[in-house]
């Protein structure tokens, strides 16, 4: 059987910023969760879970993934109980841009499978902060990588984002950064933006939008994570 992969990444929200651990919770881009059925999570050096997406015929989550060509990994499979959208998406514009995954039992955390920190609702980047996605997705020289990818890119300020984004297109449910000569791309949504300090790192955006050129001159929209937080808590605590 032969199986189109679409390249898209995204973060095992298991962790909040208060300590308490979600073993059997992913988050991932709205968007995503309308077209697709079979998630694959996957991790980096950092040790925080990622995840992409292809079309299968049941409801299924797999952790561990790093290298898409591979069939060595010790990997874990998951099924999904349940899968809630923000009530408040918007296809059109992509605001509130975020979707949550339970999973049916929780997840064994291994060197390769370990929690996030989800930023806080107070959480205040500033412009400039160099931060950290990763992905599948399109690459300069491929359409998509077997390889997880990571780029380093800088928070932009809101007011900066606008000007070049329009003052209509960006709102506070978005985050954005780039603009420095990498990006995220298409194969990219849902995919995870974090930022370290301390020696911890923190969720703080998923991979929502941008140029469909990816223009690396032009930053990446994410949602932001500090301001969905209160909506990812109230979801989790009543399901």
């Amino acid at each position: 059987m032969t199986f189109t992969i679409f390249s898209i990444t995204c973060l095992a929200l298991v962790a909040s910023a208060l300590g308490k651990l979600w073993s059997n919770w992913v988050l991932t881009a709205a968007q995503l969760v309308h077209e697709y059925s079979v998630w694959f999570i996957s991790v980096f050096y950092l040790f925080i879970l990622f995840l992409s997406l292809f079309r299968v015929c049941s409801h299924r989550v797999i952790l561990g993934e790093h290298n898409r060509g591979s069939n060595d990994e010790p990997i874990q499979i998951q099924l999904v109980s349940k899968v809630i959208t923000h009530p408040l998406y918007n296809r059109a514009t992509f605001n509130n841009d975020i979707a949550l995954l339970k999973l049916s039992s929780p997840v064994t955390f291994t060197p390769r499978i370990s929690p996030v920190c989800l930023a806080p609702s107070n959480t205040n980047i500033l412009p400039g902060t160099r931060c950290f996605t990763t992905g599948w997705g399109q690459t300069a020289t491929t359409s998509q990588s077997s390889i997880l990818q990571q780029t380093v890119v800088p928070i932009i300020s809101p007011a900066v984002c606008r000007q070049i984004w329009g003052q209509n297109r960006i709102t506070d449910a978005m985050i954005c950064a780039g603009a420095s000569g990498s990006s995220s791309c298409q194969g990219d949504s849902g995919g995870p933006l974090v930022c370290e300090s301390s020696g911890i790192w923190t969720l703080v955006g998923s991979v929502s939008w941008e140029r469909s050129t990816c223009d690396p001159r032009f930053p990446a929209v994410y949602a932001s994570i500090s301001q969905l937080r209160s909506w990812i808590d109230k979801t989790i605590s009543s399901n």
